[in-house]
C-alpha cells in the first residue's frame, strides 16, 4: 500500500491526527514513568531489613511513671529481660534503642579523623544490651559479636562514658573507607573534632537497615554498640519468638511484664511486621494510586483512537463506497485505516519517548530515582503501537463493511 497517499489525507485534516498524536505521547510518557515507579516503590518496600523471619519479632516498649536511680533502673531492666524471657515461646531477648522501620530513632554523624571538622557519614546508633546479632539472625560477614566485657553500664545523667567498640553495616564501612575491602580494626569516630567518641571495629553484618529505611545506601548506614543506659522512665526491647506463636507470645509479654511489675508501667507492642507495613503505606498507596492512573490512561487513549477512527469513517462514507465501487476489496480498506492509524500512533511515540525522558530527568533531579531503563520505553511503544492498531480495528472493520450502494445512498 503507498503511504503517501494516506499522508497527503492526514496533512489536509491535521487537527484530529495531532489531538490523537498528542494523546498517546503524554500517556505513553505518563505510563513509562509510572510503571517504573510503581515498580521501584515494590522494590524499595520489599527490602530487606537484615532481621531474618521478620515475621517472628516484635518490640515492646515499657514506661514507668518516673524515672528510677541508676541501680533500681539496671534492676529493673534485668527483671523486665528475665520476665519477657520466661514467657514460653520466646527464643531471644535485648534491650535495644530503637527497631528497624519504626521511624523513630537516633543518627549521629560519623569520621574517620579528629582532623575532620564535618562527618564523613550519618548512621543509625543501634545501642544494645544484649546480642542484636543473635536477636535479629544479623549476618556477620567479617569480625566477631560483642564480649560480655565490653557492655558499658551508664549513667546518662552524671557519666560521660562511651563504648569502646562497635559493630557496623558493610554499607556504612563503604561509605567511611571507600575502597576498603576489610574493616574490622579500623577505627571510627562518634561525632567530629577533639570531642569525638573513637570506636574500634570489632565486626561487619551484611545488612541492618535504619528506623527511617531511606532510600538508598543511606538506609543501611547502621552501626551498633554495646551498652545499658539509666535516666529515662522507659525502655524498649526486642524479642524473637517461635514460628507461628508471634501473637500469642506478644500477648503473654504484655501480660507478665504487667504482673511482674511492683508499680503501674504502660506496656506497648509492635510486630516488624506492622513496622514494614507503616513505613511502606504511602510508598504502596502511591503505588496503587499510578497503577489506576495508567489503567485510565490506557482506557482514555484507546477511546479518542476509536472515536476520532469513528468520525473519520462516517465523514468518508461516500469515498470509501467509491473505492469500493472502483474494486477495492474490504482487507483494502482495513489496511488503509490501520495503517493511517500506525502513522499517527507511531508520531505519537516518538514524541511519547522523548517527553518519557525529559520527565524522567526531572524525576531523577529532584527524587533521586534511577534513570528510566530502555526496556521501558520499547516495552511502552510496543504497547501503544498494538492500542492503536486494536482500537482502530472496529471502526475500520465497519469501514470496510460499506457497500458501495448503501454509500451513495447515505452520503
Amino acid at each position: 500500500m503507498e503511504i503517501r497517499p494516506i499522508l497527503s489525507a492526514l496533512l489536509r485534516n491535521k487537527t484530529g491526527p495531532i489531538l490523537v498524536a498528542v494523546q498517546v505521547a503524554l500517556s505513553l510518557a505518563i505510563l513509562s514513568n509510572a510503571v517504573y515507579i510503581v515498580k521501584d516503590r515494590q522494590a524499595v518496600s520489599a527490602r530487606a531489613s537484615g532481621v531474618a523471619n521478620e515475621e517472628e519479632v516484635f518490640s515492646v516498649q515499657v514506661r514507668r511513671l518516673k524515672a528510677l536511680p541508676h541501680e533500681a533502673s539496671l534492676a529493673g531492666q534485668r527483671a523486665e529481660i528475665a520476665t519477657i524471657r520466661a514467657v514460653a515461646g520466646v527464643t531471644s531477648v535485648a534491650q535495644v534503642s530503637q527497631t528497624p522501620l519504626s521511624r523513630s530513632g537516633n543518627t549521629t554523624g560519623l569520621a574517620t579523623d579528629y582532623k575532620q571538622v564535618t562527618a564523613v557519614a550519618l548512621g543509625s546508633t543501634y545501642q544494645a544490651a544484649e546480642s542484636l546479632v543473635k536477636t535479629w539472625g544479623l549476618q556477620l560477614t567479617e569480625g566477631r559479636d560483642f564480649l560480655p566485657g565490653e557492655l558499658l553500664e551508664i549513667d546518662s545523667n552524671t557519666s560521660k562514658e562511651y563504648p569502646k567498640v562497635a559493630i557496623i553495616t558493610r554499607v556504612l564501612g563503604e561509605k567511611l573507607w571507600p575502597g576498603a575491602t576489610s574493616f574490622v580494626g579500623k577505627q571510627m569516630l562518634n561525632g567530629t573534632g577533639s570531642e569525638a567518641n573513637p570506636l574500634r571495629i570489632v565486626g561487619v553484618v551484611d545488612k541492618l537497615q535504619t528506623p527511617s529505611a531511606q532510600i538508598g545506601a543511606k538506609g543501611e548506614q547502621s552501626f551498633i554498640i554495646p551498652a545499658r543506659t539509666t535516666g529515662d522512665a522507659g525502655y524498649g526491647y526486642t524479642v524473637r519468638a517461635e514460628p507461628g506463636q508471634l501473637d500469642r507470645v506478644i500477648k503473654e509479654t504484655e501480660a507478665a511484664l504487667r504482673a511482674a511489675s511492683p508499680e503501674p508501667i504502660i506496656v506497648k507492642t509492635k510486630s516488624l511486621t506492622e513496622y514494614r507495613k507503616l513505613r511502606y503505606r504511602a510508598d504502596l498507596a502511591l503505588a496503587w494510586m499510578l497503577v489506576t492512573v495508567s489503567v485510565l490512561l490506557l482506557l482514555i487513549t484507546a477511546s479518542g483512537i476509536v472515536g476520532m477512527a469513528s468520525l473519520w469513517v462516517t465523514q468518508r462514507r461516500k469515498q470509501i463506497g467509491v473505492r469500493r465501487a472502483l474494486g477495492a476489496r474490504r482487507v483494502d480498506i482495513l489496511r488503509y485505516f490501520i495503517t493511517e492509524n500506525v502513522l499517527i500512533t507511531s508520531a505519537g511515540v516518538a514524541a511519547g519517548v522523548l517527553l518519557a525522558l525529559g520527565l524522567n530527568q526531572l524525576l531523577v533531579s529532584k527524587l533521586e530515582m534511577a534513570r528510566l531503563p530502555a526496556s521501558y520505553l520499547l516495552i511502552g511503544s510496543g504497547v501503544f503501537l498494538a492500542l492503536g492498531v486494536f482500537a482502530v480495528y472496529g471502526p475500520a472493520w465497519r469501514a470496510a463493511s460499506i457497500s458501495p450502494a448503501t454509500a451513495t445512498r447515505t452520503a
